[in-house]
């Protein structure tokens, strides 16, 4: 059961099953009785809860001293008055403030705890931060775009359309939609600021302008609603171990009849000539290391029933095979030695590889870039695009 209320610049909303009275928008009061009302709804909240009780900010942009204050001294009261409460309050990174503000609350009373939500939420993204994979991305990019420069148009994209492009990550695809289909507006978003500014340099260094690029998590993003024409979140969903929650996300900020385009991954399917058998372990056992991060890099085939799931309609699917012959073959060999090292090295021994294992693990990795660079050899990568139009 949700209950939701506004209030001029905010809102509040109760979930009955989560035990979780959320926060958004801006709250910066005056006086404190202009919070009557939704303090009063807090309290009628929170009257037949027991155990733990959320209080989740992570949708609150701005909250002035006024507000804290009585929204502090209102969570301290409770969990005095209630020996059974306890008070979990969710903040995001996005909105960094919340946190600092916070966790004074921590120290006050043993009952109330603060964490920043998105810390926990992507599981695998510090694998794929590091400063050294920067390049590699890139090259990852160009041999993408040769393909989706078509494929973007055959679902939906046209120039002067007002784009969001989520988990943009260092921002490159972004310069390239931007050159190729000059959209009214496009909005760049990512959870890592090492990627964001990078991204933001590339696009100063290369004279392009017209991206606004937005720090902002994925899964709750401070973006109105139904704000977009075409959304794109490409190889992204795999990486999140809740994926259901950002496609949610790419639907609310999607105006009805606009598109969301996902790109992803089924590694299991590489394949390489010659060296078949070494590549196919290889790439299956792939698939196994990201479930043990729950993580799914199986997920290029499911995308139509997830976008299905997600309520869009129209579903557009295709898949689009990434080889040695797209270019300079040294391109597609330096992408499966960056996999190497970061599947192979990494995560497997945070996972408990013996060195045994690892050894074998990489076999299939250096046999796969033995096939891309061999004078009649083949390798490929497949990629799987889906989307869907958002109901008017």
């Amino acid at each position: 059961m949700n209950s939701v209320t506004t209030s001029h610049a905010f809102a509040w909303t109760y979930n009955e099953n989560d035990q979780e009275f959320s926060l958004h928008g801006s709250l910066r009061p005056q006086r404190p009785d202009e919070l009557s009302n939704c303090i009063s709804e807090l309290e009628h909240s929170v009257r037949n809860v027991s155990g733990k009780f959320y209080v989740n900010v992570r949708r609150l942009v701005r909250m002035n001293n006024v507000a804290f204050q009585t929204f502090a001294c209102k969570i301290l009261d409770l969990v005095r008055g209630r020996s059974d409460l306890n008070v979990h309050v969710t903040t995001s990174s996005v909105v960094g403030w919340a946190t600092r503000k916070f966790a004074v609350l921590e120290s006050m009373s043993e009952r109330i705890t603060v964490s920043e939500y998105d810390s926990e939420f992507y599981p695998g993204q510090t694998f794929l931060e590091e400063g050294g994979f920067i390049p590699i991305l890139r090259t990852q990019t160009k041999l993408t775009w040769r393909h989706e420069k078509s494929i973007l148009a055959r679902h939906g994209l046209e120039p002067d359309m007002q784009v969001a492009d989520v988990c943009c990550g260092i921002g490159d695809f972004a310069v390239l939609l931007q050159k190729e289909y000059q959209p009214s507006r496009l909005v760049a978003l990512d959870h890592s600021r090492s990627s964001l500014e990078y991204a933001r340099k590339v696009a100063s260094d290369f004279g392009v302008r017209g991206i606004d690029y937005v720090f902002g998590d994925a899964s709750d993003m401070l973006l109105e609603s139904d704000q977009f024409d075409f959304v794109t979140c490409r190889h992204s969903l795999q990486v999140f171990d809740r994926p259901e929650l950002i496609l949610q996300e790419l639907f609310r900020i999607c105006k009805p009849g606009g598109r969301v385009y996902i790109t992803n991954e089924k590694n299991s399917h590489c394949l390489g000539e010659p060296r078949s058998e070494s590549i196919q372990k290889t790439y299956t056992e792939v698939a196994r290391l990201w479930a043990h991060f729950n993580m799914d890099i199986e997920f290029g085939p499911k995308s139509r029933r997830h976008l299905i799931d997600t309520g869009l309609e129209d579903i557009r699917m295709e898949s689009f095979m990434v080889t040695n012959l797209d270019g300079n073959p040294q391109d597609f060999a330096d992408i499966i030695q960056s996999w190497e090292d970061v599947y192979a090295g990494q995560m497997a021994v945070e996972r408990g590889d013996s060195e045994e294992k690892m050894r074998e693990f990489r076999k299939g990795f250096q046999d796969h870039i033995f096939a891309a660079l061999h004078p009649k050899g083949y390798a490929g990568w497949p990629i799987w695009v889906a989307s869907g139009r958002k109901p008017k």
